[in-house]
């Protein structure tokens, strides 16, 4: 027996939905219909991190708890209207993304059984020079929520100070992101040297609750994940669902939330009555594009003070200006 699909016109195209009741959150009760029908119902919000983004497909074939694989080429086999585009890896090899510009590719790539969003930092038809400073806030184990909300109150602040306005969301899972928006004009390497900026100054106001240290040993509270904003790197997107038990949704916050949100009341059942009833959070975003300039600045500061880069991700070359890519614990041993 052929699987059973169902076809919704959506932008005046054909999208199927494959095995619409197959069990996705399987405790919970939530079915890959459920999860289409949550991106239809917030396809507006959504679109707002993901347009015109090369995007990775990050595929769950067995529902949220299955085994999941990232799918950096598009398929071979999709329809005509899905585009893509051609973007650079670290490694020096390149490969075609699907470029989500519709709401009809968005569900499309739910049909393949993505259920979060990830998205470059980058709009086509322009892949080398980011549109969005990513400041992904990740706590450590021993940290609370609330160290994370103080955290990123205190990032607020910072990027005030920069001359910039920052969108929070939470994660969806424990940590908060805040997204900036940002003029094309820098290679990946300036974005995450501001976003190292920015972290370094977080840390030297609240340097009990703040880290930028790239080892996990030396880290404490809530760490900066300034490497995030390197090539290739993604986060989920803003309204992505996230593979956890109750299908937590990454969902933007006005600042006047942030201190009291509580990630679990934000999920796949719950957003789409927030969104129809308050509308999207983030979504002006868009209006006013910030220059990197104070940043760079203040990178420049830096380096005259003796202050250089941080540790890369272990599959970047060697970076001109990077300490030695080694454990401290490791280091101290050497004669």
């Amino acid at each position: 027996m052929a699987d059973p699909k169902e076809i919704i016109e959506v932008d005046g195209r054909e999208v199927t939905l494959s095995n619409p009741d197959k069990l996705f959150w399987t405790d919970a009760g939530i079915t890959k219909r459920d999860l289409f029908n949550y991106y239809h119902a917030v396809a507006e919000g959504a679109m707002v991190g993901v347009r015109n983004r090369p995007s990775v497909l990050k595929r769950f074939p067995g529902g949220a708890a299955s085994e999941f694989f990232f799918q950096k080429r598009a398929p071979e086999h999709r329809p005509e209207w899905i585009n893509t585009a051609t973007v650079q890896y670290p490694s020096g090899r390149s490969a075609d993304l699907v470029v989500i510009d519709s709401v009809a590719t968005l569900l499309w790539t739910i049909n393949l059984g993505c259920i979060d969003l990830n998205p470059w930092a980058v709009r086509f038809p322009d892949v080398d020079h980011p549109d969005e400073l990513r400041i992904d806030l990740d706590p450590t184990p021993e940290a609370t929520f609330t160290d994370v909300k103080n955290v990123a109150l205190t990032v607020k602040d910072v990027l005030a100070d920069f001359g910039m306005h920052g969108f929070p969301k939470t994660s969806g899972s424990r940590g908060i992101h805040i997204n900036v928006r940002i003029e094309p004009l820098h290679e990946f390497g300036v974005i995450r040297r501001a976003a190292l900026a920015v972290g370094r100054e977080v840390e030297r106001r609240v340097p009990e609750l703040a880290t930028t240290a790239w080892w996990k040993e030396q880290r404490h509270g809530v760490f900066i994940d300034y490497n995030q904003n390197a090539r290739d790197r993604t986060v989920a997107s803003v309204y992505s669902v996230r593979p956890t038990p109750d299908a937590r949704a990454s969902c933007p916050l006005e600042w006047d939330e942030v201190a009291d949100v509580e990630p679990a009341d934000l999920t796949l059942r719950t957003v789409p009555q927030r969104f129809a009833e308050r509308g999207d959070p983030g979504k002006a975003i868009d209006d006013v594009v910030y220059s990197l300039d104070p940043l760079i600045a203040r990178i420049n500061e830096d380096e005259e003070k003796g202050v250089g880069d941080a540790p890369w991700p272990p599959n970047y070359a060697k970076q001109a200006g990077e300490p030695p890519r080694v454990q401290p614990s490791r280091a101290r041993k050497r004669p």
